[in-house]
């Protein structure tokens, strides 16, 4: 059985053989250079990266938009859950409306963002905040699912009306629900944003990379993605291990149940 501690290893180990075999693979001519750098000069562009102020300019930018988008469709979507996963008649109103919307891929609406804000970055909020809101609102609606019907109903028998019981009872019972999707959320921010800037432009790591790609810098733009890759694996952990350390005892309840 693997351990948890010797997970990391293994994955750092895992990626690292993949970069060594890419490395020999174009060193030994089974892939032209000119098409893929070899792993080597990628990982030193990489490198420059780090210190270059212009790039660092352009994450900030997705990022900051990352971070509003989020805010935003938390403040949307965890209110229009409680709603609907308290009120039965207001869910089977609006359930036929999100049943509609929910499958629709986000990329598919970058052109009608681009119609309704011809400013990029109120475009890229914008289905950052559509794409991060769905999420929420079912793991919302279905962390109100879960709660103990018991537990609603001592709040009730000692005389306290529906709103108290659902900032009492359901909102705390919720909570961890709500937690997973914003994780599942952060997870899909920085794919949107990119991809938003890959076709609107504006400022941000989509458009580094765009710029990259028409200078004809491969290792660039692979370097870029690179850096974009460990961002979005960096804000993973770091909001698993918020929810890990806030939600300690429903992943205990979890796995005992497991």
């Amino acid at each position: 059985m693997i351990t948890r501690g010797r997970r990391p290893v293994l994955g750092v180990a895992g990626v690292a053989g993949v970069l060594v075999l890419t490395e020999i693979a174009g060193r030994a001519g089974l892939v032209d250079p000119g098409v893929l750098p070899y792993t080597s000069d990628v990982l030193a562009a990489a490198a420059g990266l780090a210190g270059d102020s212009g790039f660092h300019a352009q994450v900030l930018a997705t990022l900051g938009a990352c971070a509003a988008g989020l805010l935003i469709a938390i403040a949307l979507a965890v209110p229009a859950g409680l709603l609907l996963g308290t009120v039965p008649v207001v869910e089977r109103s609006a359930r036929p409306l999100v049943e509609f919307l929910r499958p629709i891929p986000s990329v598919s609406l970058i052109p009608l963002a681009m119609f309704l804000f011809p400013d990029s970055a109120d475009a890229k909020t914008s289905l950052i905040v559509y794409t991060c809101c769905w999420p929420l609102l079912v793991n919302t609606m279905y962390g109100l699912a879960d709660v103990d019907p018991q537990a609603k109903e001592t709040l009730r028998s000692f005389g306290f009306g529906p709103l108290a019981v659902v900032l009492r009872v359901s909102l705390p019972s919720a909570a961890p629900f709500v937690a997973t999707g914003v994780r599942i959320s952060v997870g899909v921010t920085l794919i949107v944003a990119v991809s938003v800037e890959l076709i609107a432009g504006g400022d941000g790591i989509g458009t580094f990379l765009l710029q990259a790609g028409t200078a004809n810098h491969v290792d660039r733009v692979l370097a870029g993605t690179l850096w974009a890759g460990l961002l979005g694996l960096a804000a993973n952990l770091m909001v698993t291990s918020a929810e890990r350390r806030l939600f300690r005892w429903h992943h205990a309840r979890a796995e005992v149940a497991a």
